[in-house]
């Protein structure tokens, strides 16, 4: 095929689409409904995705939890909890893991919810987190003011309390609240600090919590002590995978287990977790696309239906440009030109509706929602895929006419 014919053609597709916009428009909606809604949802995993990895990264990728049972597992279970015989982590074990080679620092972890008060003001399901000595090292953050409990506090059990910052504010206002008290389940807490956690995902989800030893926890609190968690820190000089086997030893000694035994702990990969919430976001981007899709079809019959009609009302210019020496294969590219540039514009006005959508997410929200090259490049690939597929028939259909009969159509 010359190229004079191709944008002889082009040309052609063009006019009819600048002669009937309204019913280009209405062919063009339902791709860009489709479209947008990919790119936006694009946007959001690659946004999610990326929070998760830096959250990971802030509380150290070659850390990891020692815990009753592996929490990421799915697991069906018809009787008994889910962790079935494992023996609770004791602070014990975590306070003799604490020592090994590889082992920079072990953190024993335990959360709960309560009631925090004070005065005439009362938060209710505030998240309480108990925690040992070191529990930094999992929390990126500042302390606003304040300071952190001492390794003297979790020693002693002393009932001292950190905030968060919005838990501050909706209980003192703009009071320091250093060195006032709390209630937390009716216990009488002393404020030490207010810590403000880095911006990220898992931070804008829980605005209201409290830290406390976790000593005072299971002291004041009567925290149960079955899911207790020890959150270990691997030393500088020593791999993710040389303190996993030093801490699964140990463990393993201090439990009396045989070579043969299985283990009745699990210890948990940052990795992991970056894993589970990986494969929820994609289930979730799963569905997502395959709603887009419907709305894809629905454009897609549009399409044909529009170029069918187009087809029928040209009748006559098909005869005559064949008539004057047009081959079926120029008769064909002009059509499907036709239909894969209403496509094509529908996916471009999508894609810019998504990006749109995704600036908005990112500005309203804790989600760092970006759209990624490869969702442009598949969005308006699909597009013009869709235009050809959906317009072949027509195309096809223009293409065969037999232009005598083209030419007697009235």
């Amino acid at each position: 095929m010359r190229i004079e014919s191709l944008l002889e053609g082009a040309n052609l597709a063009i006019d009819q689409l600048r002669g009937n916009k309204f019913r280009s428009a209405l062919t063009i909606l339902g791709i860009v409904v489709g479209v947008a809604t990919v790119m936006a949802m694009s946007a959001m995993i690659a946004g999610i995705k990326t929070s998760i990895t830096e959250s990971m990264e802030a509380a150290g990728p070659k850390n990891f939890i020692l815990a009753r049972y592996d929490w990421n597992s799915v697991q069906i279970i018809n009787d008994g909890p889910p962790w079935g015989n494992n023996p609770p982590i004791s602070v014990v074990e975590a306070e003799r893991l604490n020592g090994l080679p590889g082992v920079r620092r072990t953190i024993p972890s335990i959360d709960g919810g309560a009631d925090v008060s004070s005065g005439n003001e009362r938060i209710a399901n505030v998240q309480v987190w108990g925690r040992g000595a070191g529990w930094r090292e999992y929390a990126q953050g500042t302390f606003v003011s304040g300071h952190d409990f001492l390794p003297s506090d979790v020693a002693a059990s002393r009932p001292v309390v950190i905030l968060s910052e919005e838990l501050s504010k909706s209980i003192f206002g703009q009071l320091d609240p250093v060195g006032r008290s709390v209630r937390i389940s009716g216990q009488l807490f002393e404020v030490i600090g207010v810590f403000e956690i880095s911006a990220n995902i898992f931070a804008s989800l829980v605005k209201h919590f409290a830290i406390v030893p976790h000593t005072a926890a299971f002291k004041y609190l009567r925290f149960d002590d079955d899911m207790l968690a020890v959150l270990v820190a691997t030393a500088g000089d020593a791999t993710q995978d040389e303190a996993m086997e030093r801490v699964m030893t140990s463990m393993r000694v201090m439990r009396g287990l045989r070579p043969g035994d299985p283990n009745n702990f699990a210890l948990i990969r940052q990795e992991e977790m970056a894993k589970t919430f990986t494969r929820v976001t994609n289930v979730f981007f799963l569905v997502m696309l395959a709603l887009s899709s419907v709305a894809l079809m629905v454009g897609g019959v549009g399409v044909v239906a529009i170029m069918m009609i187009a087809v029928t009302e040209r009748t006559r210019e098909i005869g005559v440009r064949k008539a004057l020496g047009a081959t079926r294969r120029e008769i064909l590219w002009q059509f499907l030109f036709e239909s894969a540039t209403v496509t094509f514009i529908g996916g471009a006005i999508g894609m810019l509706i998504g990006g749109g959508i995704a600036f908005l997410i990112a500005v309203l929200t804790p989600i760092p929602a970006r759209v990624p090259l490869f969702a442009v490049v598949a969005a308006l690939g699909m597009a013009v895929v869709a235009g050809i597929l959906f317009g072949l028939v027509p195309a096809w259909r223009a293409a065969r006419m037999d232009p005598v009969v083209a030419l007697r159509y009235e």
